[in-house]
């Protein structure tokens, strides 16, 4: 097996420029970075990614766990996340939690054993009682609403901020019976739980009555329970001129729960989402909904992540809370 010695005698350079050629050291002449290339392919040169390991104490990989990747928020996420990883010269694994506290934990106990150098993980399961569980030695970053004055970093969303707005945008356009479709009222802190609050606090700011007939709660928040709870809410016999959602994959199937109903969005019904997942633009009509700015929430997340992978340990510093700018992006769904 050639050694980076063997490489550095081929081109003709010293070891350590081989090792920055290696890295992507910036500062490398392209002629000599493609006279090293050239070198490590004729003698079929391989890191010893281990030992490197061993030596440095870092993998140059961090891991991501998500409740479910086949769901559009969760792939886009991802996406992202990897984008601003590589930034950082970090790689990324991806988990899969089934967005359970059980998965969760695992996440964090997976991290420890795979030697990832830092978690990002977006949490649907663990809440405040699941505090300590997070004092760990490694970096972890959370991402979601279940955990607030934690041991570790804490990228947000404005939940509650957003659905405010996205309810208000409705009122504005006209709309005076808003449904909601959420998720189920537990009495715990989630993200339905915190969107509800926003809604609410959209209706009493307009002087609007809260009309529990027009809450449509589903177990799960996928486009089939929307359409199931668009049509509950067309065949309830309760009046309604607007519908928010919790998520635009709730939102799009409130749209093809309306159309089986006869209504049409946004003549007899006007809708709006949440997550501003890149199908919004392309639905017909196409979706209006909040854009919580997820480029700016991963690279938050990941940055918070570098530094304390940077620290050498998740306690130098006391944890940062950032919770993420929002706009509202009027589409077709209310009239824009």
């Amino acid at each position: 097996m050639a050694t980076i010695q063997d490489v550095a005698r081929a081109a003709g350079v010293s070891p350590m420029t081989v090792s920055h050629v290696i890295n992507d050291h910036p500062h490398v002449r392209a002629e000599t970075r493609e006279r090293v290339l050239r070198a490590i392919d004729e003698l079929d040169y391989r890191v010893n990614v281990a030992a490197r390991n061993l030596r440095t104490g870092r993998t140059g990989t961090i891991g991501l766990a998500v409740p479910e990747i086949d769901r559009p928020y969760y792939g886009q996420l991802a996406a992202r996340i990897i984008e601003a990883a590589a930034g950082h010269g970090l790689r990324v694994a991806i988990e899969q939690t089934g967005a359970s506290r059980e998965g969760e934990l695992a996440a964090l106990a997976l991290s420890r054993n795979r030697l990832y150098d830092g978690l990002i993980l977006s949490t649907v399961g663990l809440g405040p009682a699941d505090t300590d569980l997070l004092k760990v030695d490694f970096p972890v970053v959370i991402l979601g609403e279940r955990i607030f004055d934690g041991p570790v970093d804490h990228v947000a969303m404005p939940n509650v901020e957003g659905a405010r707005a996205a309810t208000a945008h409705l009122i504005e356009r006209g709309c005076r019976r808003v449904a909601v479709v959420d998720g189920p009222q537990r009495g715990e802190v989630d993200v339905s739980s915190l969107r509800h609050d926003g809604y609410r606090e959209a209706l009493r700011e307009a002087g609007l009555p809260f009309d529990p007939g027009l809450v449509a709660s589903v177990d799960a928040l996928t486009m089939e329970t929307g359409a199931a709870a668009a049509r509950r809410l067309a065949g309830s016999g309760v009046a309604f001129d607007g519908v928010f959602c919790v998520t635009d994959t709730v939102a799009m199937g409130v749209l093809r729960g309306l159309a089986d109903r006869g209504l049409r969005v946004p003549h007899d019904v006007k809708v709006i989402g949440f997550d501003n997942i890149a199908e919004c633009a392309y639905s017909v009509p196409s979706l209006s909904s909040i854009d919580p700015d997820h480029a700016l929430m991963a690279s938050t997340a990941v940055g918070f992540l570098a530094r304390r992978i940077a620290e050498k340990g998740p306690g130098r510093q006391a944890p940062r809370e950032f919770v993420s700018r929002f706009s509202v992006v009027a589409r077709e769904s209310t009239g824009g």
